[in-house]
């Protein structure tokens, strides 16, 4: 190995230590307090990637329309907003998920708020519906996806992989749940909190063995 490539490759490592060692996901009070005055989805997402890009330093640029991420170990992926009035599409930095090393973008589309996961050493992205929470042992993503309208209504289980993300399980409620959150107990049971019809706050726990996951369909 030469001297120049080491020093690239000591240069790159510097780069993604210094991303993950301020890696901090926002919080449901911060998002509430950052996007209080907010004038619509997008403003939100601009205000949360205004605080993120200082806890992240070196892994994205704002410029102008375009959001530019840094892959590891070289090159840029950019996303570029949409300005149309009559659909208005637009891209913010979110967090970053060091341990698969990728970025979550929030994104809308119009008032319709969805997120893009982008892996940085493959430049591959994946849509996900909503904020996803990693499992313990890396393999798996989880998704609560439930509203009132425009909701797939379900929980979500997706196998990482170096090249994306595809959806492995799907469990369905006849139930009106809203405000839905995943999270993992261990590496094979993942848990959602939710508010049911009732406004009462509940929790679902569903190990990735038990009966009742539906296989998605392929496309």
């Amino acid at each position: 190995m030469t001297a120049l490539s080491v020093r690239a490759l000591a240069a790159a490592a510097i780069a993604l230590a210094t991303a993950s060692a301020h890696a901090v996901p926002p919080t449901r009070e911060e998002v509430v307090a950052w996007c209080t005055d907010a004038d619509d989805m997008a403003h939100c997402g601009r205000l949360i990637e205004e605080r993120q890009m200082k806890r992240l330093p070196g892994l994205a640029k704002r410029e102008g329309v375009d959001l530019r991420i840094n892959l590891f170990p070289s090159g840029t992926a950019t996303f570029t907003d949409v300005e149309n009035p009559m659909q208005p599409l637009s891209y913010s930095l979110y967090d970053s998920i060091d341990p698969i090393n990728g970025v979550l973008l929030f994104r809308t589309d119009g008032e319709k708020a969805t997120f893009v996961l982008l892996l940085r050493s493959s430049n591959r992205t994946v849509d996900l519906p909503s904020e996803p929470k990693l499992s313990p042992d890396r393999k798996w993503l989880a998704t609560a996806d439930f509203c009132a309208s425009d909701c797939a209504n379900e929980l979500s289980v997706w196998r990482v992989a170096r090249d994306g993300a595809a959806k492995e399980l799907v469990w369905r409620t006849t139930e009106d749940w809203s405000d839905a959150t995943p999270r993992w107990k261990d590496a094979e049971t993942v848990v959602v909190e939710y508010k049911a019809p009732d406004g009462s706050r509940r929790t679902l726990e569903r190990k990735l063995s038990a009966d009742g996951w539906l296989k998605p369909r392929q496309p």
